[in-house]
């Protein structure tokens, strides 16, 4: 039996994190295991904030760099710049018609730049869940890895291809959330209770899966505890603590409890000295591998021409599916 389809996209807005590591890269070297995984760097979605030419290209280079210095095959994956793939965009086109302006305007992400009074919201926030159900639904996707602030996009994805395929004839696959059971999310280690950000590269809560030794170990050192002086899980009263605990055991691959009671009798700088050497221990060699594929442009670029190839092959033929059933004259010179 042939395997699922599994279907992941990260922005190059900002360099990989060890959150980013944690919460997509852990489980997708997992995941590749039982899909059949397309991963996509989301480039052009990334346009939606305007970021300077150079560090989008170099952002999304990383992170090809990063993924492949993770342990992802890229022999076993499909792995491609979004960009590079032009049926995204068209297939966008289309299910904005198929894309009620209520349903639109209720996407999560476009409310909160709405909420924070932003003067300049350009359409493409609006568009953005459109295009994001178009590289879904473009490769007959079965499951899609999200955390729960993505958990929306996905629903959205589900309701225009029900939409499509009631008005138009069966045509995509309808898919589902894959959401991580753990539910590890990894904080800020100056404010644990917001998500570790890849965007803010001097934000000393943020460990960039390229810091240095040093750098990962000072990070770590001023992270936010208490005055409590135990250490336990408790996310709720003790969220700095908690986050390193969290980090400790996803980096040991052990649980929270065995985590708990490996700390029992410890003081916070014990904890903070030994989650750093767990993280500098998995760190380490991913940024000696990451240093040496980045430096290699030409490699790169082989492995995303290879992965957009085999990406295109799959995006044309559903493309031109949903053209002819729409109705869209056919090119004499393509039949």
């Amino acid at each position: 039996m042939d395997k699922k389809i599994l279907y992941t996209a990260i922005k190059p807005t900002g360099r990989m994190t060890l959150g980013n590591y944690i919460g997509a890269v852990m489980n997708l070297k997992k995941y590749t295991q039982e899909y059949c995984s397309i991963i996509c760097v989301a480039d052009l979605h990334a346009l939606t904030i305007n970021l300077d030419p150079k560090e989008l290209k170099d952002n999304s280079y990383a992170i090809i760099a990063f993924y492949l210095a993770c342990g992802l095959d890229p022999d076993k994956i499909i792995l491609y710049a979004q960009s590079h793939v032009k049926e995204h965009a068209e297939l966008g086109w289309v299910l904005s018609n198929f894309t009620m302006f209520g349903e639109a305007n209720r996407m999560t992400q476009f409310k909160d730049y709405v909420a924070k009074g932003e003067k300049i919201i350009n359409c493409g926030l609006f568009n953005y869940p459109i295009l994001m159900a178009a590289d879904i639904l473009l490769y007959d996707t079965n499951v899609v890895p999200v955390g729960i602030d993505q958990k929306q996009h996905v629903e959205l994805a589900r309701n225009i291809a029900i939409r499509f395929n009631h008005k138009i004839g069966d045509t995509f696959v309808i898919p589902e959330p894959l959401v991580d059971k753990t539910g590890a999310k990894i904080g800020g280690l100056n404010e644990p209770t917001k998500k570790m950000s890849k965007s803010t590269r001097g934000d000393t809560g943020t460990i960039f899966l390229e810091d240095s030794d040093d750098v990962i170990r000072k990070k770590i050192r001023k992270a936010v505890t208490d005055s409590e002086g135990v250490v336990k899980y408790d996310m709720e009263h003790k969220p700095g603590v908690s986050n390193l605990l969290l980090i400790y055991s996803k980096m040991k691959n052990i649980t929270i409890a065995e985590a708990e009671e490996h700390f029992k009798d410890a003081n916070y700088g014990t904890l903070k000295n030994e989650v750093a050497d767990s993280v500098i221990e998995v760190i380490a060699p991913i940024r000696e591998k990451f240093n040496t594929l980045l430096a290699d442009k030409d490699y790169l670029d082989t492995i995303l021409e290879k992965g957009a190839q085999k990406a295109e092959a799959i995006a044309k033929k559903k493309l031109k599916e949903v053209y002819d059933k729409i109705g869209l004259m056919p090119r004499k010179s393509l039949q």
